[in-house]
């Protein structure tokens, strides 16, 4: 197995413990917001483990069935831009946590960016599938670091918090369902 499909899993193990403890979390705490982050998470789990462990015979399947899923899977993100707008304000962490969290999104971001284009000169479309994927979890974690970062530091106002949080959040939306598109677009 090669190293690329070896960091596949492990970010697979990632996605799903990460994924797990925000459901359980959202439910301790009835949050909308954890409960919705989860459960992308999870599905986003059963996409990265279902590409995984596809035969290369079922590569055109497996590229609609990713397409269409980060699609299906905009419209909750979409939710989460309107939980943000009408209730969930952020929750505040510790400034060591919040320098963690932030190390973390954009050590994913970079990633997904340099492995997105390394991709663009590999046949494999499996591989292409992948680097989506990873794409649109790198996404989401910038939104939801941002998210946090507004209300653990500064003073922001407000109404400032949730134009940044709409913006954001609009354009991850955005951005996770044109990665479905161009799965759908990619010839093999």
């Amino acid at each position: 197995m090669s190293r690329t499909y070896k960091l596949a899993f492990l970010s697979l193990a990632v996605n799903i413990a990460f994924g797990g403890y925000n459901i359980v979390i959202g439910c301790v705490t009835r949050s909308w917001w954890l409960l919705t982050i989860g459960t992308y998470y999870a599905v986003l789990s059963v996409v990265r483990y279902t590409v995984l462990r596809s035969k290369k015979e079922n590569t055109a399947f497996i590229k609609q069935f990713t397409g269409i899923l980060l699609m299906v899977m905009s419209l909750p993100l979409a939710g989460t831009v309107v939980l943000v707008t009408v209730q969930d304000r952020g929750t505040v962490y510790h400034e060591i946590v919040m320098i963690t969290i932030a190390v973390y999104a954009f050590t994913k971001i970079t990633l997904a960016s340099i492995n997105l284009a390394k991709s663009m000169r590999n046949a494999s479309v499996k591989l292409k599938i992948l680097r989506n994927i990873s794409f649109a979890d790198a996404f989401v974690s910038i939104f939801s670091l941002q998210r946090s970062m507004l209300v653990s530091f500064g003073e922001m106002e407000e109404n400032t918090i949730r134009i940044m949080n709409i913006a954001t959040g609009s354009a991850v939306y955005i951005i996770v369902l044109f990665l479905g598109l161009n799965l759908l677009r990619i010839k093999k």
